[in-house]
């Protein structure tokens, strides 16, 4: 059975459905009325106001839309992010630190939660892996279509000879799943390591080894979580980190058993990019799936990605109606 805080934020969710739709019906009410009135007056100064009000309709059934998309199984769940830079040094790892920022700043101009899990920081500059979970209503089923790979084309700031180059990142995103859904995993598929938290100071080092990775031997998969303040938080919470991947990979995979499980690994590389990001010769964001760009890449890189959400989100509307 869901605990009572699953149900309170579903009737929430519900609710914030049903307020969504009363409004647009309070539009076309009183964009009704102004019609009727500018007929029987003859009155063309009621023109302006309708298609302010149009548009507004159009704007807020297309969000009640894609809200009425989020129907699947997780996609009211809470989402764990992980951003890896590509091959590329300093320069890729960069780029990784640069989409971690991109996506704190969406996760705080939406109103969602962003806790950090692990870090583990780049060479000099950006990093080499960052876990975060994105708490909130539709967490997951919003940021699902962020998976893929990123790359950016700029002048490279480490480059003394001011050249051109391009950097990729790969982002993986997964429902976090709940207490209410049993894994069997066989302890003597996973190998637990025990660490030291990395980095230079503040809030990614620890004095102790309390840091935890585990690696899941069948599939490969390695979480890590450094964040807590003890041994036995880390460990669950990786724990917690592993199911999830797992149950993502089994329904991806259309596989019964974990134990069946292998995984795919992809090249973070040319040609499976899903969105990418220029900065040099000129500017643009475009998303490769749904074509939808923009030329304010400072907007985008300042967490403004909630169109290229949205656009990605209808695309899979029209899939279902095609």
């Amino acid at each position: 059975m869901e605990n009572s805080t699953k149900i309170l934020q579903k009737i929430k969710m519900l609710k914030q459905q049903v307020g969504n739709f009363e409004i647009i019906q309070g539009l076309l009410e009183d964009t009704k009325v102004l019609i009727e009135l500018g007929n029987e007056m003859g009155e063309e100064s009621v023109i302006p106001e309708v298609k302010v009000n149009v548009k507004t309709i159009e704007k807020k059934i297309d969000a009640l839309e894609i809200q009425n998309l989020l129907s699947g199984p997780h996609d009211g769940a809470n989402a764990i992010v992980t951003i890896h830079p590509g091959a590329g040094g300093t320069e890729a790892q960069d780029w990784a630190e640069m989409l971690y920022r991109m996506y704190s700043m969406w996760a705080e101009k939406n109103g969602y939660k962003l806790e950090e899990l692990d870090y583990l920081e780049g060479d000099g500059a950006g990093l080499k892996s960052v876990t975060f979970s994105v708490s909130g209503n539709y967490s997951y089923g919003y940021l699902k279509g962020e998976s893929g790979v990123h790359r950016l084309v700029r002048i490279s700031p480490f480059d003394a000879a001011g050249r051109r180059h391009t950097s990729f990142a790969s982002v993986e995103v997964i429902p976090e799943i709940d207490d209410t859904v049993s894994v069997e995993i066989n302890p003597e598929d996973l190998r637990v390591d025990t660490y030291r938290s990395s980095g230079a100071g503040g809030q990614h080092i620890n004095k102790t080894e309390s840091a935890i990775r585990i690696t899941h031997i069948p599939t490969n998969i390695v979480v890590s979580c450094q964040t807590q303040r003890s041994q036995i938080q880390n460990r669950e919470t990786a724990m917690k980190m592993l199911i999830s991947k797992l149950m993502e990979l089994k329904e991806r995979e259309n596989k019964e058993k974990i134990e069946d499980l292998k995984g795919i690994q992809r090249e973070i590389a040319w040609g499976s990019q899903i969105r990418s990001y220029v900065f040099c010769p000129y500017t643009m964001v475009k998303d490769h799936r749904t074509s939808f760009e923009t030329g304010n890449v400072e907007a985008v890189m300042n967490g403004e990605i909630s169109d290229f959400i949205d656009e990605y989100l209808k695309s899979l509307i029209q899939e279902k109606k095609s």
